[in-house]
């Protein structure tokens, strides 16, 4: 048996997530991409079949899952929708994985229950507009006030803000010889007083939308505060490696929908008396697809297995992270290319996947930035 050989849970978890695109079909995709809207009544559903807990403990309503029935999930959830991935992802990142990870027994039972029904949903700030390959350079503050704290700054780029009850925030509590000390993360309720967010207009990821965030003294208990004060690059360094496995799952499986249907075409197209597909110049494009799709599945299940172990690095996360986004982009790419004029049109699925596939190399870490890392590894100082 290899060891990303799956079990018979996980197969019928897949076949499941499958079936469950029978009723949010393509045309429900298309539909929430260009209102645009989010998959509201798709994620809702997920709540009912428990899949939005699978990873949280079975004493706050989960379903007690690993990392790699999380990648299975997300696998699929990304081959039918991947902005419907996007906001599992955050919700079992940003809320199951953080609260179980480092929240107070309280602020477990007060959250997990809602978040693994989907009665919750949870985003993430922590880029600003001074600070986002340099995460740990951030300015927001948070300053004791009463039984609670002030934050004041900006956050940009915020995901999913807009079906969010909560944003966990990154602020800065303490200046010290490290930036990455001094740094305090909070559950912030999206309603609080002196938060405002403003919609942002971006190329891709159109259904649950890209926010700026402005705090003006905006008010928060301490009972909301997500770990100890000053200790919060610890937590989001952990967030940030779970997070890879997520939306790398995400990705793989949205780069093997583009392969399924760019194969799709190619066999049915044909020019000059026969499908294009038989063309030289055309397989060898769905030829490196398949390879690009392959190898990044099995850096997910590799860096999945090893997060189930306990022996996952941060050079592990930045090899996925790497492979993974640049596979998606390199096969949407592909993909138009290979479908040529109906690639470029907008009633085929090739152009949402070429529009979404951009943020991969960008967002969540770049790949210029992932390559540091991994050079770093091997005893190199990439400035």
């Amino acid at each position: 048996m290899s060891q990303f050989d799956q079990t018979a849970e996980q197969d019928a978890l897949r076949r499941s997530v499958r079936s469950f695109f029978t009723r949010f079909d393509r045309e429900y995709v298309r539909e929430c991409d260009r209102t645009p809207r989010p998959p509201v009544e798709a994620f809702t559903a997920m709540g009912d079949l428990g899949w939005l807990g699978i990873n949280c403990p079975e004493q706050y309503g989960g379903g007690g899952g690993s990392a790699t029935d999380v990648a299975v999930l997300l696998e699929e959830l990304g081959a039918g929708f991947l902005d419907l991935a996007l906001w599992v992802f955050r919700v079992l990142s940003h809320g199951v994985h953080a609260l179980d990870g480092y929240g107070t027994e309280e602020q477990k039972q007060r959250f997990l229950p809602d978040i693994a029904a989907g009665r919750l949903s949870v985003c993430f700030a922590l880029t600003e507009p001074e600070a986002g390959s340099d995460a740990a350079a951030l300015t927001t503050t948070a300053r004791r006030s009463g039984d609670g704290w002030e934050i004041s700054g900006q956050k940009v780029f915020c995901s999913g803000f807009k079906v969010s009850d909560y944003v966990m925030v990154a602020t800065r509590t303490s200046k010290g010889d490290r930036k990455q000390a001094g740094i305090t993360t909070f559950f912030v309720p999206t309603t609080t007083p002196g938060l405002e967010a403003r919609p942002l207009e971006m190329l891709g990821h159109r259904p649950l939308g890209t926010t700026l965030l402005t705090f003006d003294g905006a008010h928060v208990p301490d009972d909301l505060r997500i770990g100890p004060v000053d200790g919060g690059w610890a937590i989001l360094t952990k967030m940030l490696e779970y997070e890879r496995l997520c939306l790398s799952a995400a990705r793989t499986g949205a780069a093997q929908s583009v392969l399924d249907d760019t194969l799709d075409y190619v066999k049915q197209r044909k020019q000059f008396g026969q499908p294009i597909g038989n063309f030289q110049a055309v397989a060898h494009k769905l030829a490196d697809m398949a390879v690009l799709v392959e190898v990044a599945r099995t850096q997910v299940y590799r860096y999945a297995h090893r997060l189930d172990a306990g022996t996952a690095d941060t050079r592990d996360a930045a090899i996925l992270k790497l492979v993974a986004g640049e596979a998606y982009k390199k096969v949407a790419d592909l993909g138009v290319q290979a479908m040529g004029g109906y690639g470029y049109s907008m009633e085929y699925d090739a152009q949402r996947h070429f529009r979404d596939s951009r943020l991969g190399t960008i967002g969540g870490g770049s790949s210029e930035i992932q390559r540091n890392i991994i050079a770093r590894t091997l005893g190199l100082r990439p400035s």
